[in-house]
């Protein structure tokens, strides 16, 4: 099932819910009957100014025996009770007059009529008549008071949250590895000494070279066979890169013989007695490696000054490098930096997804998969069950709730023989384009006489058929008894449905849960749909049930 699917849904059920509120709020009223009793009513004006206080007075005349329950709460609608006054006795022969007042107003100019309250004495029910209360506009003399346009709506600020906690956190953490990485891996680091030797022109490494084997106390310990493999290691790895480029791995034998054939060859113009000065001293160190030869400390040093003579030679003659091999050594070195750089790039971007990845596994293994994966990709249950819920009274009397989002005031149309009789407010969230509704239904009837009370049940059946009349089906009925936390007993109906898209007509399924309660002349309704198999909603609507509260009556 899609997400606009259900939505298609939600709003049809929605479209169910109202409609059934009107049908049995009617069949209510039309249910109602009307007696007589031994009771008085009045009020001390019946034309007020908007806002103004009335004053309704109930007097009883009863035996001293009997006990007298007078109307409480909001059973004066459409006006507003404001106060209720403690009760007069007054004693009389055998009997008490008993006078009970209310202090009731009106904030909307208009004619009113004050419904019929049941007063019960003993154990008989009695009604009042009802009465009528012109409110009228305040008149403003504009001569001598000045008008002033309406102000513009003030945007409150939204509350802010924890978010900037969990920014800082994140930015610190990017903060921490961003630093290692370049610490370890991007940092120009300082050469070592290593580095800056290999950094330097062949001929300036082998004069190097050379000056840390005067340094070195080879001679002075006689270790003449690390003496001469230094001093052989110079001058080959210079040949090494500026001659002849398989001089380390050759024998003294293949180096000589090279050497003459480049000589032969015109490739370069090395002497015969430089090429005799190399291989004299190439197989004098041979015998002293391999042979165990001990030649003289004199004849060491002056091996030693031959090969830094030769290197000279060797340079002397050496071609000058031609433009295209300067433009290929810049290029080469130029291609060295450039896998130097992907490397560094590869090596980042790899710690970065391991680091990702397991952030995520630890996540997962902590929150569990559905939930990872939710809040990454985005579901839109969960964004609602995680925002900013509100909490607010809806209806006279109010209805307290918890939702994800306010409700907003319905106007329910009511056919022309309900309009004065029945008062039905309804407050709504959901449209067509949503997957979650909540819906406040207050229902304000006729006093009822006699015995006669709201019949839950019924109520609840009503809803079903007007669920049905606007195309549900196979809905499965469930009731229950349902206690709000503050301990309001109402009537719980729940189960699924199914009901077509009515653009692709495709049948969908979901869930619904209605709540009905009944004091006196007045029914409330909550119903809720939300998608099926949605864990987010089924927890949004756990939050939304423990959160309505009912006012209830004094008795």
């Amino acid at each position: 099932m899609t997400n606009y699917d259900i939505k298609n849904t939600r709003h049809i059920v929605s479209v169910n819910r109202h409609g059934a509120s009107v049908i049995f709020s009617i069949c209510l009223f039309l249910c109602s009957f009307y007696s007589f009793g031994q009771v008085a009513s009045s009020i001390d004006s019946t034309s007020i100014k908007i806002g103004e206080q009335i004053t309704y007075k109930i007097e009883v005349e009863t035996d001293t025996t009997n006990l007298v329950v007078f109307p409480e709460g909001q059973t004066f609608s459409p006006l507003e009770m404001i106060e209720s006054y403690a009760i007069d006795t007054l004693k009389k022969n055998d009997k008490y007059n008993l006078i009970k007042k209310y202090g009731l107003t009106q904030f909307d100019s208009g004619a009113y009529t004050i419904p019929r309250q049941k007063i019960i004495i003993g154990d008989k029910p009695f009604f009042t008549d009802s009465l009528k209360v012109e409110v009228n506009n305040i008149v403003v003399d504009t001569t001598k008071q000045g008008l002033y346009d309406i102000k513009p709506i003030i945007e409150v600020k939204k509350k802010g949250g924890n978010w900037w906690k969990y920014l800082l956190l994140a930015l610190l953490i990017i903060g921490i590895v961003g630093a290692l990485l370049w610490w370890f891996i991007w940092r120009k680091k300082p050469l070592t000494e290593e580095e800056q030797i290999a950094l330097l022109p062949p001929y300036d490494r082998a004069k190097l070279a050379l000056k840390k084997l005067d340094e070195s106390h080879y001679l002075e310990h006689e270790e003449l066979k690390s003496y001469y493999s230094e001093l052989t290691l110079i001058i080959r790895k210079y040949l090494d890169e500026k001659v002849y480029d398989h001089s380390l791995e050759s024998t003294t034998d293949e180096l000589i013989s090279r050497l003459r054939l480049l000589k032969e060859g015109n490739q370069i113009d090395l002497s015969k007695e430089t090429i005799k000065n190399i291989e004299s001293i190439l197989k004098r160190a041979d015998l002293v490696k391999f042979a165990k030869s001990a030649p003289d400390i004199a004849l060491a040093e002056l091996d030693r000054n031959t090969i830094d003579a030769e290197i000279d030679h060797v340079r002397e003659v050496l071609p000058e490098p031609s433009e295209e091999e300067k433009l290929l050594d810049e290029q080469y070195r130029n291609e060295q930096e450039k896998k130097k750089k992907r490397k560094k790039i590869l090596i980042t971007v790899a710690i970065g997804v391991f680091l990702l990845l397991a952030t995520i596994t630890g996540f997962v293994i902590k929150y569990g998969f559905t939930s990872v994966k939710d809040t990454i990709i985005g579901h839109e249950s969960k964004e609602l069950l995680e925002g900013d819920w509100v909490t607010s009274e809806y209806g006279i009397p109010p209805v307290t709730i918890s939702t994800p989002k306010v409700l907003k005031r319905f106007e329910l149309p009511l056919p022309e023989e309900a309009k004065g009789k029945v008062k039905v407010t309804s407050f709504v969230y959901g449209t067509l384009l949503d997957i979650f509704s909540v819906a406040v239904n207050t229902t304000v009837l006729p006093p009822n006489q006699g015995e006669n009370k709201l019949d839950l049940e019924k109520i609840s059946e009503e809803s079903i058929k007007g669920m049905e009349a606007q195309g549900a089906s196979n809905l499965v009925v469930l009731r229950d008894k349902f206690v709000t936390p503050n301990g309001a007993e109402g009537l719980k109906t729940y189960g699924t449905l199914k009901a077509k898209n009515p653009i692709t007509q495709i049948e969908l399924e979901g869930n619904y849960i209605l709540l009905h309660f009944a004091a006196e002349n007045v029914m409330q309704a909550i119903s809720i749909t939300y998608p099926k198999e949605d864990i987010y909603a089924d927890q949004m609507v756990e939050r939304i049930l423990n959160s309505i509260e009912l006012k209830k009556e004094d008795k």
